[in-house]
């Protein structure tokens, strides 16, 4: 079968690989319909996060059941589903709570496993004609429909990207009448700010400097873009807040004055960010951390759901290099802000954000930019790293032939 396979740093390739096959009872085999590049995959085809050369990409995985193994019960051939990018078994300690990001029988070098991601065990992605699925009871979400219908865009968006957006707004306590910001218009923070609107927040900002993903936040009701390389995003989303401040927090005397900001913040962007004054130039990985302190209210809260890795051989300092972030936990304490941080757990939410999509409240596909064979995706990664060419969110389609 065909695969997208890692070489090197910024060297992927389209080769022919060994066909999975099914290896416990409990396995399922899945024929890709639809596969999705997602910016945490920059992270490795990058080289700055460790990978094996040969490793197969690909963690957001839609298609039809191709064969199940004798064990399982309720998947069978023919079935359509999406896969979360966590692997899980369901009844270990911390699947049982409904943490399945960090399963404890998936990986066997940590916690939680994932599809052809770096340290997450041992399992080929699915940027590929076919994927094996283990515990394919639990880890399989059932669709309705047919390949490539109107749903096939949307759903495929449920193996990641509207989960850990939607997890994001959870880690920040994002309410029904919120004010939230958010840093990175890429999916996740497409995503995000989606989800505040699904939950109600009243107010919702968006951080970016790349035009075309500030005009996608434009697409979500109620959702401001902020364009960081026209000035310091946090004194500009204290700008855009005085008209709710003057009307509504001034009516309490001294409110406005000392709630300036948001109450709910979410970095969306990890530890590739860039210095808020050299937009696109230079990389401070610590910028975001600094922003979202700052932007956030007293007694705030704060979601990390950007990617900060333990290691980094291309950190800007020896500490980043090393996972080593500075945090202003001083004036985070001092406001009292929560913060949390971490993977989504998605088979959490994705039942929900299914039902969501299939009543025609949710539409996530609105950030898809491109529809592309699985040949094209060599060309797909180059220009998704660069942010060319209007490229916001790649989806490969395996049973295209060609390579545009």
């Amino acid at each position: 079968m065909k695969a997208v396979v890692w070489k090197e740093p910024r060297k992927v390739v389209v080769e022919e690989v060994d066909r999975p096959a099914i290896q416990e009872p409990t396995d399922a085999l899945l024929r890709l319909t639809t596969s999705a590049i997602c910016g945490s995959d920059l992270h490795m085809y990058e080289g700055r996060a460790p990978l094996e050369p040969g490793t197969i990409f690909g963690h957001e995985n839609l298609g039809v059941i191709e064969e199940a193994g004798p064990s399982v019960k309720t998947i069978k051939r023919g079935d359509r589903v999406v896969l979360p990018f966590n692997i899980a078994c369901g009844f270990c300690f911390n699947c049982a709570r409904g943490f399945s990001n960090a399963c404890l029988t998936t990986n066997p070098k940590s916690h939680g496993a994932g599809y052809g991601y770096s340290g997450m065990g041992p399992y080929a992605g699915g940027q590929a004609e076919f994927v094996r699925v283990p515990f394919a009871d639990y880890n399989c979400l059932k669709l309705p429909g047919t390949a490539g219908d109107q749903w096939e865009d949307d759903f495929v968006l449920l193996a990641d990207v509207f989960p850990t957006g939607y997890h994001a707004t959870e880690q920040a306590h994002v309410q029904a009448g919120d004010t939230v910001a958010i840093w990175g218009a890429g999916p996740v923070g497409l995503m995000a700010a989606l989800s505040a609107r699904i939950k109600g927040a009243s107010e919702i900002y968006v951080v970016d400097c790349v035009p075309e993903r500030l005009e996608k936040v434009r697409a979500i009701e109620g959702a401001t873009p902020v364009d960081f390389s026209k000035g310091d995003p946090v004194e500009q989303i204290f700008e855009l807040r005085k008209p709710h401040r003057e009307k509504v927090q001034n009516l309490r005397p001294g409110a406005g004055d000392k709630m300036p900001g948001v109450m709910c913040a979410i970095d969306a962007v990890g530890y590739e960010a860039y210095a808020d004054d050299a937009a696109g130039e230079r990389q401070d990985p610590g910028q975001i951390l600094r922003d979202v302190v700052r932007v956030v209210n007293p007694t705030g809260h704060i979601s990390l759901i950007g990617v900060y890795f333990p290691e980094d051989p291309r950190g800007v300092t020896e500490d980043e290099k090393q996972g080593r972030f500075t945090l202003e936990l001083g004036k985070a304490w001092e406001k009292g802000a929560s913060i949390e941080m971490g993977q989504a757990p998605v088979k959490r939410y994705n039942v929900y954000l299914r039902d969501l999509i299939i009543a025609g409240l949710a539409k996530p596909s609105f950030l898809v930019s491109h529809r592309l064979p699985l040949d094209a995706a060599p060309d797909a990664y180059e220009k998704f790293d660069l942010r060319t060419q209007g490229y916001t969110k790649v989806l490969l389609k395996p049973a295209i032939r060609g390579e545009a």
